[in-house]
């Protein structure tokens, strides 16, 4: 009942006018950076279709051309930026769609998971494991509780989570990669060493096994301090991305973009009113933390 209530309520607020509110007075002049997850190709697609008719897709690469060159008309109105945090094996099987539509997506990976058997942390599922509260408590607490319970950051697993390098070969012409740390850690719960080992390995993995150009790094969770700040940019990173909620100009602070999340099951109804930024805007009025949500569901229905 509550779910079909909410339902309701999502599909009123779209046709209600608000999405069209906030894309023409608070979009037009602004970029919009959306964070997705591990999103079916099918769900994609509808996601796509919208965001393709009603914003101006650019890549993460045009916004940062703009910004060195404080060339503000070079973005156009109501842009968009795409990206997908972690490098889920699942993102592979966008690759068709984004052949087809010409789309500019931004993949960040854990150096340390992609091309391995090893398993994101959070997607461990144990009776005495809270994920949330392990965001919460110093690293090595984290990585303490998580060896307790049977998990290893390490273990290689019978299966990956990840993509590969030969999916990331394939995806290289039509995808920009960037980092994400190197085994997903939360930033802020880190010592000074740890962080800085995350931060610049990270990219340094990146650019030595799969020859890519790492100019960006999104962090894991969305979390960091001044002081991660100062390490990515002392790691030669020319963009931090973060989930704090809200909309970018070419002043935004470089390493502290904002990003409004998308939920990898969302229906056009929801997409509608989260990539406009009413979603977040009226849940952190009311106190609430956007969320960052990254579990891929099992079925097509939300």
């Amino acid at each position: 009942m509550r779910k079909q209530l909410k339902h309701m309520v999502i599909k009123a607020l779209r046709y209600s006018g608000v999405p069209f509110l906030f894309r023409e007075i608070i979009q037009r002049n602004k970029v919009t950076i959306l964070c997705l997850h591990d999103m079916h190709p099918d769900i994609a697609e509808r996601a796509f279709d919208y965001l393709s008719r009603h914003y101006n897709i650019i890549s993460l690469n045009d916004f940062l051309k703009a910004r060195l060159a404080a060339d503000s008309a070079a973005l156009p109105p109501k842009a968009l930026v795409i990206t997908f945090d972690d490098g889920h094996l699942g993102n592979y099987d966008l690759l068709p769609l984004l052949e087809a539509r010409k789309i500019p997506v931004t993949i960040f990976l854990c150096a340390g998971i992609v091309d391995t058997n090893r398993h994101y942390w959070f997607n461990f599922k144990h009776p005495d494991i809270d994920k949330e509260a392990l965001k919460r408590v110093p690293n090595r607490e984290r990585l303490r509780r998580l060896a307790k319970a049977g998990f290893f950051p390490e273990q290689e697993f019978s299966r990956p989570e990840a993509m590969n390098r030969r999916q990331i070969e394939a995806m290289k012409p039509v995808v920009n990669f960037q980092g994400h740390t190197v085994l997903h850690p939360c930033l802020p719960q880190c010592t000074d060493a740890e962080a800085r080992q995350e931060i610049e390995a990270g990219r340094q993995l990146l650019e030595e096994n799969f020859g890519l150009s790492v100019n960006a790094i999104a962090y894991p969770n969305g979390d960091y301090s001044d002081r991660d700040v100062q390490l990515v940019r002392a790691a030669g990173y020319q963009l931090g991305l973060t989930v704090d909620f809200g909309f970018n100009t070419l002043k935004t602070d470089p390493f502290k973009l904002k990003r409004l999340s998308i939920g990898d099951t969302d229906n056009p109804d929801t997409i509608a009113l989260k990539a406009s930024g009413a979603w977040a805007f009226f849940k952190t009025r009311n106190g609430a933390r956007q969320g960052y949500g990254w579990q891929r569901a099992n079925t097509l229905e939300n």
